[in-house]
């Protein structure tokens, strides 16, 4: 359990690193997004897209160890 934590937040923090670095361009299609309010649904469906990979890995995580303890 230990691993996967530690591998969860090694992800989280390099996916820190790209937005961080991403950040600094200026783009006009982010503009026009932002000005239309249409780059919060971009980032709500991303969101939801990332959380549940993460759920769904967090449980197959835990049905495998659960089908190593019985071993």
């Amino acid at each position: 359990m230990t691993k996967f934590i530690s591998r969860l937040l090694l992800v989280v923090a390099a996916l820190l690193v790209t937005v961080v670095s991403q950040a600094q361009d200026n783009n006009g299609s982010t503009d026009v997004m932002r000005s239309n309010g249409k780059i919060y649904v971009v980032v709500a469906v991303c969101l939801t897209i990332l959380l549940g990979l993460f759920l769904y890995v967090f449980s197959i995580d835990r049905k495998i160890s659960k089908l190593e303890k019985e071993k």
